[in-house]
């Protein structure tokens, strides 16, 4: 095997391209250089750079071709494609069978050549999510211009350049050559392999692995932090991104002047983070710290202090304006900012965020009272929870909306559990975000996303595939953590139901605003006179297509979380729930009988009687009577309908009282009969009346399961 070197060098790229620029070239160089099977190809990455290593064969392997062409009789246009096809000659062909056949050997061909026949048109096509073209008439592009290429195949350069017809590709030719830090050692440099490529550009202040980048500024960073007790906010994100800006990364500390700390922390971590790429410190109390930490590209002769200390005036600046915004917000309530959202659209079949408000408070108090939570603060802060978007703060950084809406509401002298439902009704964001436990904070919550679910379902907008432009999955899993982590007892039906007739109206109004019809507040009626009484009976079934997508997510949820999600739509076939948490215990409880003993061995009998039924019910079903007890001929019948007798009501009982282990149990009891009726009876006896009567009692076995779950449906 040989080592394969290739480096595209150019201006700097944006950091949030560089990972999956590296993880497209590994993908394109593997699928373009197939026939010399690249190993261990791996790509690293940086500001001006991607580098890729693999290890392939010297050469491709020869390939015999025996392919059947056309008949001998066909046309000559046919015979004429087919070479062209195998780039062969009419001299290659023989006839057999009364079809022209073709063999041939194709030769092995060196690596070099293979590579540098497939690299240039690899580049052309290149997928960046943006290019650009610079600089003379060349049609090619890349994310910034570009260049150098390096390509060494066991340190010699595999010669290739991006001509294309007239177009000469800005010039660019593979080559030898990189360059070393933009700064501290410009200038060009040859390498003869990788192990020295990476040595002599760390020699050059750059270090090739962007892994090994994050490591030091990480590591740097909380090393200064702790010189001074502090510590540093987690932000991954930051993290990749510095680490993506920096060649030679240095972690350095900036203070942040006395007249600023007293700003909303969040309001300082978002400004520093978007604008500038600081991280943000916390003392050991989790209070905001005076300090800031960051990465230079550069290691300054006087240790940093100058370049920190320029880095301070800047973000005093931005502190200044987040200073304007901070004290001219608080001029006015966030009640006084209600109208405004009137001005404002959600989304253009949906109306207003002044609408979705005063929707968000009717669907919190009705969410309250259900819970128990106060109904009059909820529906106060769903009103106020959209608030703050026509604020300036909001305005300049859309990452606070929520957050500043609860600092505002608590300057307005509003509750403390509104103020916290305000700034908590976004939650959870994602899967590492915290779920709201206070009453209050977990209507509003679950309020918002409800709305949101039903708004989109409801004029059609509904994730399609990996698409979900409106974030829907998201507001799903959402409202299952919401309940889930809150082990909240509520409908979502009836709920559901009511978001959507409330969306209706609000799509009415759009509507009769653009067609100049008149709809007034009068409720579904007025609705129904403007846009039709058939949309209005499809309200019940858009609520029911949000549910299904509610516990679709749930199923993916519990795949991730490892547990067994075949058994959750088992228990969701069994009959309409949606009281995710009782459907939950039941699905734990059933998860729990399916791996014991009985359990496995009910299984599949369940199975084989639901195998049996369908068959014979293609005969002359359904076979759904109740079995007469006077043609129960064998004792193991006998047995079998006895323990049905007993196991039903038992098991009926346990889930009306929500016993689920106790209905479990019950059905474990039926094991024994099963067994010994599916042992000693032949349920097809040749006696129609009694394959009817036993036909019966199969399918009263199988209703009384699936009066818990639909065990069909359980893997195993």
């Amino acid at each position: 095997m040989a080592e394969l070197l290739l480096e595209l060098f150019s201006e700097e790229i944006p950091a949030r391209m560089q990972a999956r620029g590296a993880a497209d070239l590994v993908r394109l160089v593997t699928e373009a250089l197939k026939p010399i099977a690249p190993e261990g190809v791996g790509a690293s990455y940086g500001p001006r750079r991607l580098t890729l290593v693999a290890s392939v064969a010297t050469a491709t392997e020869a390939v015999r071709i025996s392919e059947r062409g056309p008949r001998a009789n066909a046309p000559e246009q046919a015979l004429a494609g087919f070479l062209k096809k195998h780039g062969a000659t009419r001299e290659m062909l023989r006839e057999e069978g009364g079809y022209w056949l073709l063999e041939k050997t194709t030769d092995a061909e060196p690596a070099a050549a293979l590579i540098a026949r497939e690299m240039p048109a690899l580049l052309r096509r290149f997928p960046w999510p943006k290019s650009m073209r610079w600089g003379g008439t060349s049609a090619f592009v890349w994310v910034r211009p570009l260049r150098r290429i390096l390509c060494l195949l066991d340190g010699t350069v595999v010669p290739f350049d991006l001509r294309d017809g007239a177009d000469d590709g800005h010039g660019l030719a593979s080559g030898d050559v990189t360059e070393g830090h933009r700064f501290h050692a410009p200038g060009p440099l040859s390498a003869s392999g990788f192990d020295d490529y990476a040595e002599k550009l760390r020699a050059r202040y750059v270090i090739v692995e962007a892994e090994e980048r994050k490591r030091i500024i990480a590591d740097g960073v909380a090393r200064l932090a702790a010189e001074k007790g502090l510590s540093v906010v987690d932000d991954l994100g930051l993290l990749d991104e510095v680490a993506g800006l920096t060649e030679w990364p240095v972690p350095l500390l900036g203070r942040i002047d006395d007249r600023f700390m007293d700003l909303p922390p969040e309001v300082m971590q978002v400004s520093m983070r978007v604008n500038q790429r600081y991280f943000a410190l916390r003392t050991a109390d989790g209070k905001a710290a005076p300090f800031f930490a960051f990465a230079a590209n550069i290691a300054a002769s006087d240790g940093g202090a100058e370049i920190a200390h320029g880095n301070s005036r800047v973000l005093s600046a931005r502190f200044a304006d987040a200073r304007h915004f901070w004290d001219l917000d608080r001029k006015a309530t966030l009640e006084s900012r209600l109208p405004k959202l009137d001005a404002v659209t959600f989304h253009a079949k949906l109306g207003t965020q002044g609408e979705r408000a005063r929707r968000i408070a009717r669907l919190s108090r009705l969410i309250a009272e259900k819970t128990g939570a106060d109904a009059s603060q909820a529906e106060r802060a769903g009103l106020l929870a959209k608030a703050d978007l026509v604020t300036g703060m909001v305005g300049e950084f859309p990452e606070l909306q929520g957050t500043m809406g609860g600092y505002y509401a608590a300057h307005d002298g509003e509750a403390a559990e509104v103020a916290a439902a305000i700034r908590d009704h976004y939650a959870p964001k994602g899967a590492g975000d915290a779920v709201p436990s206070a009453p209050v904070s977990v209507a509003v919550a679950l309020a918002d996303k409800v709305d949101q679910l039903a708004g989109f379902f409801a004029v059609g907008e509904k994730p399609t595939g990996s698409g979900d432009p409106f974030a829907l999955r998201r507001a799903a899993l959402g409202v299952i953590r919401l309940i889930r982590e809150n082990d909240l007892r509520i409908g979502l039906t009836p709920l559901l139901v009511d978001a959507v007739q409330e969306v209706g109206l609000s799509i009415a109004r759009v509507r009769s605003s653009q067609t100049n019809a008149a709809v007034d507040a009068g409720g579904v009626a007025a609705m129904a006179e403007s846009v039709g009484p058939k949309l209005v009976l499809e309200w019940r079934e858009v609520a029911a297509e949000v549910l299904a997508f509610i516990a679709d997510r749930l199923r993916v949820q519990l795949r991730g979380d490892g547990a067994r999600h075949d058994i959750l739509a088992a228990v969701f076939a069994a009959g309409e729930d949606d009281d995710l948490v009782r459907v939950l215990a039941r699905t734990d409880a059933v998860a729990a009988f399916v791996a014991t003993a009985e359990g496995a061995d009910l299984l599949a009998a369940y199975k084989r009687a639901a195998n049996i039924l369908r068959i014979e019910n293609r005969k002359d079903g359904p076979h759904d009577g109740a079995p007469d007890p006077a043609r129960l001929t064998e004792p193991s019948e006998t047995a079998l309908i006895a323990a049905l007798a007993a196991a039903e009501p038992a098991a009926r009982a346990a889930l009306a009282a929500e016993d689920f282990p106790a209905a479990m149990t019950a059905l474990a009891a039926l094991r024994g009969p099963v067994d010994a009726f599916f042992n000693g009876v032949m349920v097809n006896a040749p006696e129609p009346d009694l394959r009817l009567n036993r036909l019966r009692l199969l399918n009263r076995l199988r209703a009384a399961m699936d009066t818990i779950a639909d065990f069909s449906q359980i893997e195993g």
